[in-house]
């Protein structure tokens, strides 16, 4: 796995911020902010390109390519496929553990570089046609992050991007699954990324009111699903990734599975633009899919790391579709809202939240919904405040004392990760304990 967060340049760093309840959400830095409405969100800080490009090729791409590369590195090397020099092209894996042309890429994006064209736009307006790049219609759309990564490692695969809004990662990852369960791949890497914290994209999203508002003050306390007090989500940057392969394929090479992609399911509101339908319909449908795709049923289910973006009509509609699709076993399951810490990656999120769904059960440890001060919904089991870890196990020594937690009583080894977006786009992940 790899991640380049608000909350941290590695998932390990992401997951100590996130389990210890640390936002990272903080008031915008940039002169294109300054005369917004909304100046807050996540941005991505202390990166460098030229650590993972050469210079000239850093300068051709878009940030968010710059993080899609660098997360995939990071997923790579962790898999033992290779190592990367940085600044160099040579991937170090000369020697794959799969024929080449069986290794498939996806890039997982709503929007994919779009300062890419706004950088564009605004230099024809100025300065005429010639100072367009001539490297926009090769690096500038959303899926070109796929063919660097493909180029990059050689693999030879079917590589392509995925959109579907804010459920593009859990989607991306669910066609990872297909392909290889059906056989026209061994291994997918799968990458989410998004950067939509840009003028234009804000301006967009405060004017339809999605987003929260007037935290200029307190920006980490400005995310706040489930919270009576929520206004909208909070917009946040980066990337993740995700090496998915066939369990006989990793048993093969003696690799240690950090996680199962057990069951995935994929769903239509079919009924407005940005509004979820209230019942929650495409939602749960799209979680029973996932359910049934792994074989379980509701009270397989130990934890839930929900959508939750923090704005009124989504959290309700989506604890309307627990009740559905769960039943009786939807208020007794653990809930975790993370994007209160992270904020929103958007087409990012999906593969961010299988990354903490992953470390969730490593360490048995539930992360905290911050910003719950005064919870709308009644009679729901919402980890608020700290984390919760599993009774009679101690935290990792370097994580003694990073944050106050309590025990909870029953091991996680199954965690339901949701993902919605504008339009009605609904995808769910079932992630599985593997067995040792």
């Amino acid at each position: 796995m790899g991640a380049i967060t608000p909350n941290g340049l590695d998932p390990e760093t992401l997951w100590e911020a996130v389990r210890s309840g640390r936002s990272g959400i903080d008031v915008l830095s940039g002169e294109e902010f300054a005369d917004l409405a909304v100046r807050i969100g996540g941005q991505v800080r202390g990166f460098d390109a030229e650590s993972v490009l050469p210079r000239a090729l850093a300068r051709r791409l878009s940030p968010v390519q710059h993080w899609a590369i660098a997360v995939a590195d990071q997923a790579l090397v962790q898999a033992g496929i290779g190592t990367r020099e940085p600044g160099t092209r040579d991937s170090g894996a000369d020697a794959l553990p799969w024929e080449r042309d069986r290794v498939g890429v996806i890039a997982a994006t709503g929007s994919g570089p779009v300062d890419a064209m706004q950088s564009a736009t605004r230099s024809l307006l100025t300065d005429g046609p010639r100072s367009v790049p001539l490297t926009l219609s090769i690096h500038g759309a959303p899926d070109s992050a796929a063919a660097l990564l493909s180029q990059r490692w050689d693999f030879r695969g079917p590589a392509q991007g995925v959109s579907a809004t804010c459920a593009s990662g859990a989607i991306g990852l669910g066609e990872g699954l297909r392909r290889i369960r059906h056989g026209y791949a061994d291994a997918v890497l799968v990458v989410g990324m998004e950067d939509c914290v840009n003028a234009v994209n804000l301006a967009s999203n405060a004017n339809m009111r999605a987003l929260a508002a007037g935290f200029e003050d307190d920006p980490s306390a400005a995310s706040r699903p489930f919270d009576r007090s929520r206004s909208g989500f909070v917009m946040s940057q980066g990337a993740a990734a995700l090496l998915l392969e066939s369990e006989p394929g990793a048993a093969a090479r003696g690799a240690e599975p950090l996680v199962e992609l057990a069951g995935f399911g994929a769903a239509s509101d079919a009924h407005h633009p940005t509004n979820p339908h209230p019942d929650g319909r495409g939602a749960a449908a799209a979680v029973r899919e996932a359910l049934a795709d792994a074989g379980l049923g509701p009270a397989d289910i130990d934890h839930i790391n929900a959508h939750a973006t923090g704005t009124p009509a989504g959290d309700a509609a989506e604890l309307a579709a627990f009740d559905a699709c769960l039943g009786t076993a939807a208020r007794t399951i653990p809930i975790s809202a993370t994007k209160s810490a992270t904020g929103h990656l958007l087409g990012a999120s999906g593969v961010v939240e299988a990354i903490i769904a992953s470390l969730t059960m490593r360490d048995q440890t539930l992360p905290p919904t911050i910003n719950l001060g005064d919870p709308e919904f009644d009679g729901w089991d919402i980890v608020t405040d700290h984390a919760r870890r599993l009774a009679g196990t101690a935290p990792a020594p370097e994580r003694a004392g990073t944050a106050r937690e309590t025990g909870h009583e029953r091991p996680i080894d199954t965690v339901l990760s949701t993902s919605f977006g504008f339009g009605g786009h609904n995808g769910a992940l079932v992630l599985r304990r593997p067995s040792r």
